[in-house]
């Protein structure tokens, strides 16, 4: 038995392909670099948003990426990079697996039915030979997993040099502050004679303007890109306080609180890096995918083998994959037998046999015998393009829950602003205090009301749970199917393929007269000369038992009924009843053993040897190794199990009765699938589908999560929401557990970040100042970068949840 293999969509040169209304809607995963605020992600989508030809767009500050559809034939993927660049950010291209995609190469649109093979093998002869387009790919693989790792990397060691220098400052200018003097009694004399607030004022210059500009710059970007995020808060607090502790130095009456900005910068960058840290681990996944593919290929060209860089690989290049070394690109075996480990994309902890014609998955691991093979799928194409843009795509997804959370962080900024200055205008004002006293409060509100938790709290979890299924070969679509599968309570099977192994196997052998191992190999013997399914797994069957097969000779085939043939001059007969009756064999007890077993929901293939019927052989749609514990696990979960065929209710029954199913829908057609899924919703049901042929794709469309098996046809993958790579029923539990842990994570995350701002917002803005529980700057920093740092390490404990 093979192992899963990837799902193929019906995509193009590097994403999924659809019909739009003036031309195809092309979907790409594109790095945006710099986005160092959660919230930031927000003002790139609505510009890009803005732009005529973009259909949408989904981007995530955590990955440093952004899902962009848009019409190819109006816009292109130059436009979308120069857009992204004048939002601000950095745009490297395409966020694609290192050494085999260009991540500059334009996108073929195609038709989505067919085509994408052949168009990207005549695009491969041409971009895909350029020099510069193989330096581009194994640029963006350079050390830091392609594009998605990269900057993220670059931005935690920027924080970290940012945080040094503004914590290397900010000690010193504390020692010499007001507050220095207040509470730890310290009179230190300033060198050189100079004033103690002027040596601040000069210390604090490095924190301004180097380690803060961060903040400056992300808050001008906000502006120009019409949002207000966490940058222009932080921007706005250390900016005001600043100018206002220069204006004291230069005479205005007051004390400066420039310890409270350089301390306020210091705690924001160390939060922010801290985050930065645990964002790297939310991605791992996506990083680890990213740099799968090798570096080099070894191409056979007139029968000498050339080391080539993977990029250049084209379809139809033949391929030689030595023992230990990395299938370069997805391609089919043409010589040589081998094992192959493919843990790494489908999640198959055992390797998998390899022969000639049996399709190998790029970027697994060739494991004993060498192999020549054929390469099918190059560059964006390839089964290890495709999975990396479909978890990224999840990533950037936003759920339901995020959605309302990135609605709230956007108002939180302006509750934050209005609260800053309503907090100014009541203690000034109102309470008679000083300016002093009155910004601190005002700067408190606006620092500790940063919306970077909220904004953190739902991606953080979605990454880590969807880079969780990735690697156990689960893929979600989109964030709206990982929430979605937390709340199934009835999972319908379709049987054939996805139960069932999808094809006949040897289930029971009753001899009569003969010995068991006799009758099979006389059995095999005929039908090795035959090409019908019953017949190859007959073979198959005294194959497995490593049986002497002798040849047959005088083979005839009766069409419809089996075959006779001579086999070391016995006349052997394998067919139906009716053949054996036409070669005057009378059935005598064998016809009973066949009615018996026929009776089950077999197929049965009666034995005659020399005239006389000496056995059967019965032939059924095996079970799945994993589908009853599959089964025995659901339902110790609560969840009602439904078995969905087309087949005759006395083979569905026999198969349900095996795996402990209790409700069972047979003789269903193709087309009424679709309605049986319905009506099972109009019960109160929260469906979820399993299927992997044409005919499931109606049924996992109308579910509430559609699931396809990953050895399935195109269409019902791409209908589905998951993907399951291994072809294991057992999967889909897993994914509900996987399911159940992200959506809780979630929901641990919203409601630490509600909360900390509807009890941490009062105590800023002095309402129980009368009790002395107030807060400084700085404190108020501390809890900022505190609270998103936690929300970040609580989705990061997921990986540790139990889901398998």
């Amino acid at each position: 038995m093979h192992g899963g293999h990837a799902p193929d969509h019906a995509a193009g040169a590097n994403g999924r392909v659809a019909t739009g209304g003036t031309g195809e809607l092309v979907e790409v995963v594109l790095h945006v670099g710099g986005m160092f605020a959660a919230t930031s992600a927000r003002g790139v989508e609505r510009r890009l948003a803005a732009r005529p030809g973009v259909r949408g767009v989904e981007a995530n500050a955590l990955s440093q990426t952004a899902t962009v559809r848009y019409d190819s034939s109006a816009i292109t993927l130059a436009d979308l990079e120069r857009w992204v660049e004048e939002c601000g950010y950095h745009c490297a291209g395409r966020s694609v697996p290192g050494h085999v995609c260009d991540p500059l190469e334009e996108p073929l649109a195609h038709d989505v039915q067919g085509g994408a093979h052949e168009a990207h093998a005549e695009a491969t002869r041409g971009p895909r030979g350029d020099r510069r387009a193989v330096g581009r790919a194994a640029e963006a693989h350079t050390g830091h997993g392609g594009h998605a790792g990269m900057s993220t990397a670059e931005m935690a060691r920027d924080m970290r040099r940012r945080f040094l220098v503004a914590l290397t400052f900010a000690i010193p200018i504390f020692l010499y502050s007001p507050i220095a003097v207040e509470v730890l009694g310290l009179e230190l004399p300033a060198p050189l004679g100079m004033r103690t607030d002027v040596l601040s004022l000069l210390l604090s210059l490095p924190v301004v303007l180097y380690s803060s500009t961060l903040f400056f710059r992300g808050a001008v970007r906000a502006v120009r890109n019409r949002t207000l995020d966490m940058m222009v808060l932080v921007a706005t607090s250390i900016g005001v306080g600043w100018v206002y502790s220069v204006a004291v130095v230069l005479g205005v009456e007051g004390e400066h609180f420039f310890e409270a900005i350089a301390v306020l910068a210091s705690f924001v960058l160390f939060g922010h890096w801290m985050e930065m840290r645990a964002r790297a681990g939310a991605s791992d996944a996506v990083r680890a995918l990213l740099d799968l593919a090798p570096p080099m290929a070894v191409v056979l060209r007139d029968g000498a083998p050339v080391e080539v860089p993977t990029a250049e690989v084209q379809v139809g290049d033949l391929l030689l994959v030595r023992p230990g070394s990395k299938v370069p690109v997805d391609a089919v075996v043409e010589d040589g037998t081998s094992s192959v480990d493919e843990s790494m994309i489908t999640g198959e902890s055992m390797p998998v046999t390899k022969r000639p014609g049996d399709a190998l998955i790029g970027a697994t691991i060739n494991r004993e015998g060498s192999l020549r093979a054929r390469a099918t799928k190059v560059g964006s194409d390839t089964a290890l393009a495709q999975i990396v843009e479909l978890v990224q795509a999840a990533q950037n997804s936003k759920a339901p829950a995020q959605r309302l959370a990135d609605r709230a962080a956007s108002w939180l900024v302006l509750v934050a602003l209005g609260g800053g200055l309503a907090t100014f205008g009541v203690w000034f004002w109102l309470v008679g205090s000083s300016l002093e006293t009155a910004l601190l409060f005002a700067i408190t509100v606006v620092v500790i009301a940063c919306p970077d938790a909220l904004g953190l709290a739902t991606p953080t979890a979605i990454m880590v749970g969807t880079g969780m299924g990735a690697r156990r070969g689960i893929l979600f679509k989109d964030a709206g199917a990982l929430e979605r599968a937390s709340g199934l309570d009835t999972v319908v099977f379709d049987k054939t393929g996805t139960l069932t192994m999808g094809e006949p196997a040897v289930d029971a052998i009753r001899a009569d007269g003969l010995d068991e191992t006799e009758l099979l190999r006389l059995a095999a013997a005929v039908e090795r000369e035959s090409e019908h399914p019953l017949a190859e797994a007959i073979v198959a069957a005294a194959e497995a038992r490593a049986l002497h097969v002798p040849p047959a000779t005088r083979f005839r085939a009766v069409p419809g009924a089996g075959a006779v043939a001579e086999v070391g001059g016995r006349t052997v007969v394998v067919g139906s009843r009716r053949l054996l009756e036409q070669e005057g064999v009378a059935l005598d007890g064998a016809g009973a053993i066949g009615r018996e077993l026929q009776a089950t929901g077999r197929t049965v293939a009666f034995v005659a040897v020399d005239g006389r019927a000496t056995g059967v052989i019965a032939l059924a749609d095996t079970v799945r190794e994993t589908a009853r514990a599959a089964i025995e696990r659901l339902s110790a979960e609560g969840v009602q199990v439904v078995m969905l065929t087309g087949d005759n209710r006395v083979t569905a029954e026999r198969v349900a009765t095996e795996l402990g199913i209790g409700r069972v829908l047979a003789e269903v057609r193709p087309e009424d699938k679709e309605r049986q899924v319905a009506e099972l919703q109009a019960e109160g049901r929260t469906v979820g589908m399993v299927g992997d042929g044409v005919n499931d794709a109606p049924a996992l469309a109308r579910a509430d999560v559609g699931i396809a098996i990953g050895t399935g046809t195109d269409v019902a993958v791409e209908t589905a929401d998951v993907v399951l790579m291994r072809s294991d029923p057992g999967d889909v539990a897993t994914a509900m557990a996987l399911s159940r842990a992200t959506v809780r994570k979630m929901r641990e995350n919203l409601g630490w970040a509600v909360g900390y701002n509807a009890l941490a917002l009062p105590i800023a803005g002095g309402a129980f100042a009368w009790a002395g529980l107030t807060l400084r700057p700085e404190i108020a920093a501390l809890a900022m970068s505190g609270s998103s740092l936690l929300v970040a390490l609580n989705a990061l404990s997921l990986r540790r949840a139990k889901v398998a």
